[in-house]
């Protein structure tokens, strides 16, 4: 894969991809990570990026000619009458849909991820309109600028490419994986390390030591019946999505077993609050 990154400020990278799963993949060859300096397509003596914006309002706004030239170097712009469909163009700002696990997905099968970092108020819209695939956003919350987006991105996207990850199984059996949640261990084969989470947060992880500070791992990961294991880490998942981002129960892959449960835990919360519904 070939991620291109334009910003103000390509020096902002330099220590993200240097390290861990990221490093790995660049030094393998599975993908290729280049920044490109917006000031270095300007046009005047002083390099100017923003200016004002129209209608007035506070804030600089990111001039369009700097970015169409650097897209244009690139050969993306004017966008092709039949643009490769293994290639987008993603501009990053606070008004982009939500960046999600299912999204880094759709960007892992591509050949080519462009990475557009907004900055002061945004970028002007006609680049959105005329070359952009898609807006994005890390979160509901406003930041300085989009590098931190696309480092927080490239990293998401990056692991799921094969070859990156030492087992393959790590990023399908994690929070938000796609993993089955109906998969069952098959007595006599090699037991699968987790249960597929169908969208749900991870369940608790423990290693040795077996007792710590007083707190000792739970007796059914220290003992040798892998469906009781399967089923004790699909509940924990269950309860940690329920506790801390019950929003995803609503699209999560549940079976009858998993809504019983879910059944127990509302029952449960209600007494916790005092038997208020």
């Amino acid at each position: 894969m070939q991620v291109d990154v334009l910003t103000i400020f390509p020096h902002f990278f330099t220590g993200p991809f240097d390290h861990g799963v990221l490093s790995r993949a660049r030094k393998a060859g599975v993908v290729s990570i280049e920044t490109h300096d917006l000031r270095a397509f300007t046009q005047d003596r002083h390099r100017t990026v923003d200016d004002r914006p129209f209608g007035g309002g506070e804030g600089m706004v990111l001039k369009p000619e700097p970015i169409w030239n650097c897209l244009e170097s690139l050969g993306l712009a004017p966008r092709p009458a039949s643009a490769p469909a293994k290639q987008q163009v993603v501009l990053l700002s606070a008004q982009g849909a939500r960046f999600t696990q299912a999204v880094a997905a759709e960007l892992a099968v591509l050949d080519r991820v462009v990475l557009l970092c907004g900055r002061y108020e945004g970028i002007d819209e006609r680049i959105n309109e005329l070359v952009c695939d898609r807006e994005l956003s890390i979160g509901d919350y406003v930041l300085s600028g989009g590098e931190l987006a696309a480092a927080v991105i490239i990293d998401a996207v990056v692991r799921l490419l094969p070859g990156v990850l030492g087992n393959p199984d790590s990023s399908r059996f994690e929070s938000f994986g796609a993993g089955d949640p109906g998969e069952e261990y098959v007595p006599g084969s090699v037991p699968p390390s987790t249960h597929g989470s169908g969208g749900l947060l991870d369940y608790p992880h423990y290693t040795r030591p077996a007792e710590f500070r007083g707190v000792p791992v739970p007796q059914v990961l220290q003992g040798g019946d892998h469906v009781a294991i399967r089923r004790w880490r699909r509940q924990r998942a269950l309860e940690k999505t329920f506790r801390n981002r019950p929003d995803l129960l609503q699209r999560a892959i549940l079976t009858e077993a998993d809504r019983k449960f879910l059944s127990v835990l509302e029952v449960q919360g209600r007494v916790e609050n005092g038997g208020s519904s």
